[in-house]
């Protein structure tokens, strides 16, 4: 079963070891430059967690952690991201993460992006209600190129 619960200290070893996963940077595109560095990972996400305009969730699947959600502001309007672990994809967890936070975070319009070739991703929140938008192309470290990503947008 998956919730959410608010992010404890200890997640974020959890999290870190997610994003050391080769394939799984590939899909997300834009990451870190260096994802092992334990340095830049931490200040990212004190900097995640001491704003108090990001709403973030960790996602649990019977009860261990699996996965990060959240919303931050993106020229003013909130936009969802997440980040599940490579081994927990393809279970329906996503899916049910999404919609659980999309319960708690009624803010709208609410954006997304994906990399136009994670189409599982683009599924998933074509599912609950996002529409194209537009699309946008930006360097992407995981790709070491630039990549063209769609924008989606419930409202």
């Amino acid at each position: 079963m998956t919730s959410l619960r608010a992010v404890e200290p200890s997640d974020l070893d959890e999290f870190f070891t997610h994003q050391l996963d080769p394939s799984a940077n590939h899909m997300a595109a834009f990451t870190a430059k260096n994802p092992a560095d334990r340095g830049v990972f931490n200040h990212h996400w004190q900097n995640i967690l001491n704003d108090p305009q990001i709403t973030v969730r960790t996602i649990l699947n019977d009860g261990a952690v699996v996965g990060s959600i959240l919303a931050y502001r993106n020229d003013e309007t909130p936009e969802i991201s997440y980040w599940i672990d490579k081994s927990r994809w393809g279970q329906g967890i996503t899916t049910a993460a999404v919609g659980l936070f999309l319960e708690e975070f009624t803010d709208r319009p609410i954006r997304a992006r994906a990399v136009v070739d994670n189409v599982n991703s683009i599924r998933i929140l074509e599912r609950y209600g996002f529409e194209h938008i537009g699309e946008v192309q930006g360097f992407a470290n995981a790709r070491g190129a630039v990549v063209k990503e769609l924008v989606l947008e419930l409202r």
